[in-house]
């Protein structure tokens, strides 16, 4: 008989629990990143995450006794249920001890409850969207996570696996050496501006949050229009533009953010970057208050180091060499704020497009993040 009991998380007891567990179980990996706590709590309110509108989770337990030893949320898309047809129960939030009966007891709920909505296979580990987290880690376990990925335990790969799930997506993460201004590539400038002038684009820089707001709910249609042919998009809502507005400006440094607009003044490409905030992550500790925004706001205004967030492109413009000028601008940029060392976020392993942007500069592909499917029988 197992020692092991499964809950479904109903008590403020409980919830409390599946946002504090991470804490102990990765208290002394030093590669551990945590999240806000405040934040991640949100994710899974409904007043105030819309994709409930259009979605539903439920999270799990597992105990020993009074002590938690793993946990899971398992969410449904009804938007990619039934407009895209894939029939699937994403789970994410997957933490657990080293034992494989932990993470068979999670699997299993997730499982039932797909069983219950009739739907066909498991998905992750996953949020509710794009937007979200994704992937588990697969490479690169010597490394801290950034502001929007997970990381995991070599043995949490083994559970899944000797459970008998399979690979469905990968991605991939690259670290970038951005050059000194004087050794910036000739040929990178000269093409950013010869591809400004054959299509009569304009950079567009930004000094302050006023300025950039305008411009907002037109990256959010673009990522729509860049992304959504690849397998793991699900359309972001308009509803929910307002809460990732929300979630994300108050790490938004304007001077990071690069946008390209045709003679007309429409919005055809843009990239996201951020200061690094892993390290000021590690000594918030989970909290805001009362002296982690301080760690925050350092990051903000004085590191060496940064992240690609998102890059969007207008369809009609991809490989035609915009990317180009986006590069010369961010490269400037990074050079004006001391920028030496850049991480991209996980890219999908078959958008060969986005990878290629990374040619012109050392870089080495040092993470990989994974999805793992399982049909419901």
């Amino acid at each position: 008989m197992s020692d092991y009991a499964l809950y479904k998380v109903n008590s403020k007891r409980d919830y409390h629990a599946f946002f504090s567990f991470p804490f102990t179980l990765y208290k002394n990996c030093p590669q551990w990143v945590p999240p806000i706590t405040k934040e991640e709590k949100a994710i899974f309110n409904p007043t105030s995450n819309p994709v409930f509108e259009n979605a539903e989770a439920k999270l799990f337990l597992v105990k020993k006794g009074k002590q938690v030893v793993g946990r899971m949320a398992a969410m449904i898309n009804w938007i990619e249920v039934k407009e895209q047809g894939k029939t699937k129960v994403r789970f994410g939030w997957y933490d657990t001890i080293d034992d494989i009966e932990v993470s068979r007891l999670l699997l299993d709920a997730v499982t039932d409850w797909g069983k219950q909505n009739r739907l066909t296979y498991i998905e992750g580990p996953m949020g509710f969207s794009n937007m979200d987290k994704a992937g588990l880690l697969v490479q690169g376990y010597e490394y801290l996570n950034t502001m929007i990925t997970w990381y995991h335990y070599p043995y949490q790969k083994q559970h899944l696996e000797m459970l008998g799930l399979v690979k469905q997506a990968e991605w991939v993460e690259f670290k970038i050496k951005i050059f000194k201004a004087e050794d910036a590539p000739e040929k990178v400038k000269k093409y950013a501006d010869l591809i400004a002038k054959r299509y009569q684009l304009n950079s567009l820089e930004f000094s302050s949050r006023k300025e950039l707001t305008p411009y907002v709910d037109k990256m959010f249609d673009l990522l729509n229009k860049t992304y959504d042919k690849l397998q793991s998009f699900v359309p972001i809502q308009p509803y929910q533009v307002a809460h990732y507005k929300k979630k994300y400006f108050s790490y938004i440094h304007p001077r990071f953010i690069k946008c390209v607009t045709d003679q007309s003044g429409k919005l055809i490409a843009f990239a996201i970057t951020m200061p690094s905030f892993s390290k000021a992550l590690k000594k918030a500790n989970g909290s805001l208050y009362p002296f982690g925004f301080l760690h925050i706001l350092r990051a903000l205004k004085k590191n060496d180091r940064a992240s690609f967030y998102l890059i969007g492109i207008d369809p009609a413009y991809q490989n035609k060499g915009v990317t180009a000028i986006l590069f010369d601008a961010i490269q400037k940029m990074f050079n004006d704020q001391g920028i030496t060392d850049v991480e991209t976020n996980p890219e999908l392993e078959e958008n060969s497009a986005i990878q290629l942007m990374w040619k012109n500069y050392k870089h080495e592909l040092h993470k990989r993040r994974r999805t793992y499917k399982k049909a419901i029988s």
